[in-house]
């Protein structure tokens, strides 16, 4: 089976090939090509990972949120272990792509807030793990 690069996306969102892509991919390893089998998961439009949700915090809000309707602040904090600056910055990152949303209320005096994952998130999700999926077939098929 042939071998096929598979762009990651730079941090800004643009996709680069060719010259650009290998000269940022210096300074950026983000932007680096992966290099992966050459098989592309069903539904997927593209071989790019989604870097957003590749990440491992991000890839257990969006995990967790999938099989909950909701999770407060304080249930995902306690579930993936991590601290609050730690998880703030990421689910930001998720609400900023669009895969989650948050609210934020009052409960008793308490403020309280509550995420949960969006229809795009949802579909986000479904493609990334399709192509891991996709990767593993291959890999073990090797």
């Amino acid at each position: 089976m042939a071998r096929a690069n598979v762009m990651v996306e730079p941090r800004d969102g643009q996709r680069e090939s060719g010259r650009a892509a290998s000269s940022r991919a210096e300074s950026h390893p983000e932007s680096r090509p992966l290099h992966g089998i050459g098989a592309r998961p069903a539904g997927s439009h593209s071989l790019d990972l989604d870097r957003v949700i590749h990440e491992r915090v991000r890839l257990g809000i969006v995990s967790a949120l999938a099989v909950n309707a909701s999770l407060s602040f304080n249930d995902l904090k306690k579930l993936l272990e991590t601290t609050d600056g730690n998880l703030s910055v990421h689910a930001r990152k998720l609400e900023e792509a669009g895969y989650v949303t948050c609210s934020k209320f009052f409960d008793k005096r308490v403020p309280k807030t509550e995420y949960r994952l969006t229809p795009n998130g949802r579909r986000e999700l479904e493609r990334y793990l399709n192509h891991m999926e996709a990767l593993i077939r291959a890999t073990r098929e090797r």
